[in-house]
């Protein structure tokens, strides 16, 4: 099987658990295991990539592949801890998974993981930031979630993607999110 051929079926298996939450969690529906619907107050932006506007080739694998900064503000009061989530809702895949994150972080710089803050596996089973392909996905978007939660993710780096998925929509009581065009 070629690498391209057994990328997409490691995708495709991958993105099948993840498709009905993150239809949940991500696109303004009610999140399992909340009792109401969730605020979208979160404000997602980046000095890196405008809503609406293609990702840039930095953060893609026509580039360096590296993950792009994101800042965000407006969480709510009673917020534990912070997720963040990067998804191609067009196809079900997911890019990266981060959890355990300060509440009091403001921002992710490029190319890292905030400390303290674990990585969960991605639709390629990686615990890593996977970068979108646009000749892939062409035409999808890319997008960029960030959860406030009411509590810790009794998880560890490297769970898999549909535990991590579950856990921060069992915990999520805020959200916001910014979206990039693909190509």
């Amino acid at each position: 099987m070629s690498p391209a051929r057994a990328r997409t079926a490691r995708l495709s298996a991958a993105a099948g658990g993840a498709v009905v939450l993150l239809a949940a969690a991500g696109c303004g529906g009610l999140i399992p295991g909340t009792n109401g619907e969730v605020s979208s107050d979160i404000n997602v932006s980046s000095t890196m990539i405008k809503e609406g506007e293609p990702l840039p080739d930095t953060y893609t694998c026509d580039g360096e592949g590296v993950s792009p900064p994101l800042q965000w503000s407006g969480l709510p009061e009673n917020v534990k801890s912070l997720a963040v989530v990067v998804d191609d809702p067009g196809n079900a895949t997911v890019h990266w998974v981060l959890y355990g994150l300060d509440p009091q972080l403001a921002e992710i710089r490029q190319n890292s993981v905030p400390q303290p803050g674990r990585t969960g596996r991605n639709s390629e089973g990686t615990a890593e930031y996977a970068p979108p392909c646009p000749r892939e996905s062409h035409g999808h978007d890319v997008r960029f979630t960030v959860y406030a939660l009411d509590g810790e993710i009794g998880l560890s780096d490297d769970a898999p993607l549909q535990d991590s998925l579950e856990a921060i929509a069992q915990r999520t009581i805020a959200r916001g999110t910014l979206t990039a065009t693909g190509k």
